[in-house]
C-alpha cells in the first residue's frame, strides 16, 4: 500500500478504541479527518479495518460497530473481533447465546465463539449486492442474552477490480459528411464497468489519427462517456473512410480495458443539421406510472427541404440498455413514454440522451438530454421480522419483562418509509422502541395463567404514506404455570354422622378440593393434620382422593364426637395448603338394656312393701327405679305390669315407675307383681319382682314374717329405715329439681328474648330416669325439651335447629325417619303420634 492511501474516513467526534499506530504507522490528517499510512506497508490479501462507533440507548445496551472488507473475501476470513470491540466477556459467550442476525436469505457473517472474531460465511459479490451504489454496506445485528443486549453493525464491502469494461458491441460505424466543420462532436457508445470508485471506468483513449481527438465527459452520476471531436475537416476525395480504435480504461492497478473498432464513412455534405429547441429537457414521473404514460415530448427542426429536412428521433448510441427497456421514444413525434416498470428504490433519476437525425444522404444529427426524476410512491408495505421470542413466560414475570425482539423495514423513503408499530389493546403487553426500526415486546401488567394460558399477539406495522400500507405479524406467547393458588375445598367444614357399632374400614366422607394450577402445582394430597389423641388410631385418609375411612368400631357410650383437621396440600414448590375442619358424630343405637336399680335384680332377697288394708285409690306404694346407658329416645324407659293376680288392684306410672293403688285395698288381694320394660328400637327390657303385703298392723305382719326370735327382724327395721331415708332423699331431689327447673326456665326465657334462637348442647351422662323430668336431655338429643312435673300430663315442645348440619358423602348411613336423629318426639306414652305442630 503506498503512503498517502486513504484507509478510512472518520467524522469529527468519532473515536477508535484500541487503535494502535504500530506497526502500521497511521497518521491523521487534520483537515480531512482521514487516516493515512505514514509509510508504504505490505498489504495481505485480506486486511480488514475495524472501526467501532459506540453509543448508548435506553432499555437495553446497544451500540453500532462498522467494519470494512474487500469483496470476494474467502469464507472463514476474519472481519474483526466483535467481542473485543464490544467489550464482551469471551468466556460467557456460550451461555449468553451470542448470534448474528442479518436480513435477506443468506447469512454472510458468523461469530467464532472461541475467539470472538466475526467471520465471512458466504461469498460476497459487491456488484451483485449493490450494483452501482457506493458505498456498499451489509448491515447485521448481534444479539446476546442474559441480559438481553442488541448491537447494530455494518460491514462496508470494498470494491476490487474484478470486472473489465465492456462495450455494447465490438464495432461502431459512423457516417460523417465532408462538409462538417471542425469542432463538430460525435458521441460514441459508452463502455460499462460494474465496478465502482477508482475501479470503475475512468477514461477513454483513441488511436492516433490526423482528424479526430477524443473528449471524455462526466455525467451527473460520475460515469464517463466519450465524444469524437473533429479537429481537421474531412475530404472525401482524399480519404473515403477512417478506422479508429477506442479503448476504455478503468482505474485499477493494473487497469483493465476494453476496445471497440470505429469505422467512419466520409459522405457528401448535408448543408443543415437538425436543431433541438432546447438542449436539456426535465420531467418527473411517479414510480407506479403505468406503461404508455407520456413523460416528455422533444422537438427539433431542420431548415432543409425534402428528405434532408425530415427528422427521425432515436436514442443516442451511448444510452444504456436499461434505459431503453424502461422508456420508449416515438421516432416520428419525439414523444418519450414509459415502457417498463419504474422503481424509485432502484433508480431515482434517469439521464436519457436522444438524437434527431434527418434523412439526407449524409444525415445531419442533433443531440439533447432528458432528465427524468422518479417520484416515490408508497408501494412497499412494511416488513416485520421477529428476531427473538422468549416463550413461555412465567405468570409471575414482573412488568417490563422482555418477551420478543422485532425489527421493521420499509423500502420506501420519507414519510412512505416512516413505520409505526402497535399491538391490539386489552392485553398485558406493550411495544417500546429504543433503536430506530427495532421494537421490544414487554409485559405491561401481571399475568395470570389460570385466566389466560396463551396470547396470540398481533403486531401491526403501518407506514405514514397516503394511503398507508401495513403488515401484520402474529406472535404466540405462552404463559407457564406458577404455584400461586392454594387448594380450595368445596366446604370449610364437614359434619359426619356415623352409627355406633359400625363395620371397621368403611368410608365415611369424601373431602373434595380443587386447585386451578397446572401439573404438579395442581396435584393434591390429603392428610390428617391434627385431632384428639385417638384420632390417628381411629381414622385414616386416602392421600390421593381424600376419602376418610373409619378404622375401628365406635361406641356412642364411649365417645360422642371426634374433631380433626384435614390438610389439603398441592405439589408445588413451595407447596400451598388449605385446612378443612371435620367433625364426626357417633349416633346412638339401642344396644343397651335398661338396668334396674331398685329393687336390685341380682339379689336373692325378696323386697316386700307393706300397705295397710283400706288404703284408698291413688296411694303410692313403692317406686321402681331403672336407668338406660343409651341416649335420646333409646334411653326413655316405660314401666308396665307384666303379671298381676288382680290387674285392677295396682297401677304403675308409665314413665315414673311409681306403683299406686288403683282402688281401695282388701286383705284378700294378691301380694306379688312383676314389672319393668324399656322403650327403644328394637325394644330392650329388664324385669324386677316387687312383693306387696297387705296387712292391718305392720307389727303383725312383721311378726308373721319374722318371729321375735327370728334373726331377720333387724333386717325389717333397716328396710323401714331405708324407705324413710329414700323418701327423704326423694323429697330433697324433687325440691332440687324444681329449683333447677325454675332456674333453667328463667335462663331459657332470657336467652330466647335476647337472641330469638335455640342453643344446642350435648348434656352430660344420663344417670337416673328422673333426670328426664328434671330437664336433662340425653346425649345426641339435640332439642330443648320442656316437661311438666307430672309426666302423664306433659306437653312436648321441640325446637328445631335453624339449619341442618352439613353432611359428608357418607351420611347415607343415617336412616331416614329415625326419630333419634332428626326429630325426636317424646310424649307421655311409649310411642306417641307426631304432634300437629312442632315449634
Amino acid at each position: 500500500m503506498p503512503a498517502g492511501t486513504v484507509v478510512a474516513e472518520v467524522f469529527p467526534g468519532d473515536t477508535l478504541p484500541g487503535f494502535r499506530t504500530a506497526p502500521w504507522g497511521f497518521t491523521l490528517s487534520a483537515n480531512s479527518y482521514t487516516f493515512l499510512p505514514a509509510h508504504a506497508v505490505p498489504v495481505p490479501e485480506l486486511c480488514p479495518l475495524s472501526l467501532l462507533l459506540l453509543f448508548g440507548f435506553s432499555d437495553w445496551v446497544s451500540a453500532a460497530i462498522r467494519y470494512a472488507i474487500p469483496e470476494e473475501a474467502r469464507r472463514g476470513s476474519a472481519v474483526g473481533n466483535v467481542v473485543a470491540d464490544l467489550a464482551l466477556d469471551l468466556g460467557r459467550l456460550p451461555e449468553r447465546r451470542l448470534r448474528v442476525v442479518s436480513g435477506g436469505n443468506k447469512k454472510y457473517f458468523g461469530v467464532d465463539l472461541t475467539s470472538g472474531a466475526l467471520l465471512v460465511s458466504e461469498r460476497i459479490d459487491r456488484e451483485e449486492l449493490c450494483g452501482a451504489l457506493s458505498p456498499c454496506s451489509l448491515s447485521f445485528e448481534i444479539v446476546v442474552e442474559n441480559p438481553l443486549e442488541l448491537y447494530s453493525g455494518a460491514v462496508e464491502i470494498q470494491d476490487i477490480n474484478d470486472n473489465d469494461p465492456v462495450f455494447p458491441s465490438s464495432q461502431a460505424r459512423l457516417e460523417i459528411s465532408e462538409s462538417v466543420a471542425a469542432g463538430a462532436r460525435f458521441p460514441l457508445e459508452s463502455a460499462q464497468d460494474p465496478d465502482v470508485g477508482i475501479n470503475s471506468l475512468q477514461t477513454y483513449q483513441l488511436s492516433a489519427n490526423p482528424h479526430f481527438v477524443l473528449d471524455v465527459q462526466t455525467r451527473v452520476d460520475g460515469s464517463k462517456y466519450a465524444e469524437l471531436v473533429l479537429e481537421k475537416e474531412l475530404d472525401r476525395e482524399e480519404q473515403r473512410e477512417l478506422h479508429l480504435v477506442l479503448t476504455a480504461l478503468d482505474g485499477g492497478s493494473p487497469p483493465r480495458s476494453a476496445h471497440v473498432q470505429i469505422h467512419i464513412d466520409v459522405v457528401d455534405a448535408n448543408d443543415n443539421a437538425p436543431v433541438f429547441n432546447q438542449s436539456t429537457y426535465k420531467a418527473s414521473v411517479r414510480e407506479n406510472t403505468p406503461s404508455g404514460t407520456l413523460v416528455a415530448r422533444i422537438s427539433a427542426y431542420d431548415l432543409d427541404d425534402g428528405p434532408n429536412g425530415d427528422i427521425v428521433y432515436s436514442f443516442s448510441s451511448h444510452t444504456p440498455a436499461k434505459v431503453r427497456e424502461l422508456f420508449a421514444l416515438d421516432s416520428a413525434t419525439g414523444e418519450l413514454r414509459v415502457k417498463g416498470q419504474l422503481d424509485y428504490e432502484e433508480t431515482k433519476l434517469y439521464e436519457i440522451y436522444l438524437q434527431a437525425k434527418d434523412k439526407g444522404v449524409v444525415p445531419g444529427v442533433a443531440h439533447c438530454k432528458v432528465l427524468v426524476e422518479v417520484v416515490d410512491v408508497n408501494d412497499n408495505a412494511p416488513e416485520v421480522t421477529v428476531t427473538s421470542v422468549y416463550s413461555p413466560v412465567p405468570e409471575d414475570a414482573a412488568p417490563g419483562t422482555v418477551v420478543a425482539l422485532l425489527s421493521v423495514t420499509d423500502l420506501d423513503s420519507h414519510d412512505n418509509g416512516l413505520v409505526n408499530c402497535f399491538i391490539s389493546p386489552g392485553i398485558p403487553f406493550m411495544l417500546s422502541s429504543s433503536l430506530k426500526n427495532y421494537y421490544t415486546l414487554k409485559t405491561k401488567a401481571a399475568l395470570d395463567r389460570e385466566k389466560t394460558s396463551e396470547y396470540n399477539i398481533t403486531v401491526t406495522a403501518r407506514d405514514s404514506g397516503s394511503p398507508p400500507l401495513s403488515a401484520v405479524k402474529q406472535i404466540l406467547v405462552q404463559v407457564s404455570d406458577v404455584n400461586d393458588n392454594a387448594p380450595k375445598s368445596s366446604q370449610d367444614s364437614y359434619d359426619v354422622y356415623v352409627l355406633e357399632n359400625n363395620v371397621p374400614g368403611i368410608p365415611i366422607l369424601d373431602v373434595s378440593a380443587t386447585d386451578p394450577d397446572l401439573g404438579r402445582n395442581a396435584h393434591l394430597s390429603y392428610s390428617i393434620l391434627q385431632g384428639g389423641p385417638t384420632v390417628g388410631h381411629l381414622f385414616s385418609i386416602n392421600q390421593e382422593n381424600g376419602t376418610l375411612y373409619l378404622l375401628t368400631s365406635l361406641d356412642h357410650e364411649d365417645q360422642v364426637e371426634f374433631r380433626m383437621m384435614v390438610q389439603v396440600k398441592d405439589g408445588g414448590s413451595p407447596p400451598l395448603a388449605t385446612n378443612v375442619s371435620v367433625s364426626v358424630f357417633v349416633t346412638d343405637l339401642n344396644d343397651n338394656a335398661p338396668t334396674v336399680l331398685y329393687p336390685h335384680p341380682n339379689t336373692t332377697a325378696t323386697y316386700t312393701d307393706v300397705v295397710a288394708p283400706g288404703t284408698p285409690a291413688g296411694h303410692m306404694v313403692t317406686k321402681v327405679v331403672a336407668v338406660d346407658a343409651d341416649a335420646g329416645y333409646n334411653a326413655w324407659i316405660s314401666y308396665t305390669l307384666l303379671q298381676a293376680p288382680d290387674p285392677s288392684l295396682f297401677s304403675v306410672g308409665l314413665h315414673s315407675g311409681e306403683i299406686f293403688t288403683a282402688r281401695q285395698l282388701r286383705e284378700d288381694d294378691a301380694p306379688q307383681h312383676t314389672l319393668v320394660l324399656d322403650h327403644g328400637e328394637p325394644v330392650l327390657s329388664s324385669s324386677a319382682t316387687v312383693t306387696i303385703s297387705v296387712t292391718e298392723v305392720v307389727k303383725e305382719v312383721l311378726t308373721d314374717v319374722a318371729p321375735a326370735n327370728d334373726p331377720r327382724r333387724h333386717v325389717t327395721f333397716y328396710l323401714i329405715l331405708a324407705v324413710i331415708l329414700v323418701s327423704a332423699a326423694f323429697f330433697i331431689t324433687m325440691l332440687s329439681v324444681g329449683i333447677f327447673k325454675c332456674y333453667k326456665w328463667r335462663q331459657s326465657k332470657e336467652l330466647f328474648n335476647s337472641s330469638r334462637s335455640t342453643l344446642y348442647r350435648t348434656p352430660g351422662p344420663f344417670h337416673h330416669i328422673d333426670a328426664v323430668r328434671g330437664g336433662f336431655t340425653p346425649p345426641n338429643f339435640y332439642h330443648q325439651v320442656y316437661l311438666t312435673t307430672d309426666s302423664r300430663q306433659s306437653d312436648l315442645l321441640c325446637k328445631k335447629p335453624f339449619t341442618s348440619s352439613p353432611l359428608g358423602s357418607r351420611q347415607s348411613t343415617m336412616r331416614n325417619g329415625e326419630p333419634g336423629l332428626y326429630h325426636q318426639i317424646v310424649g307421655t306414652t311409649s310411642r306417641l303420634p307426631a304432634p300437629a305442630e312442632v315449634t
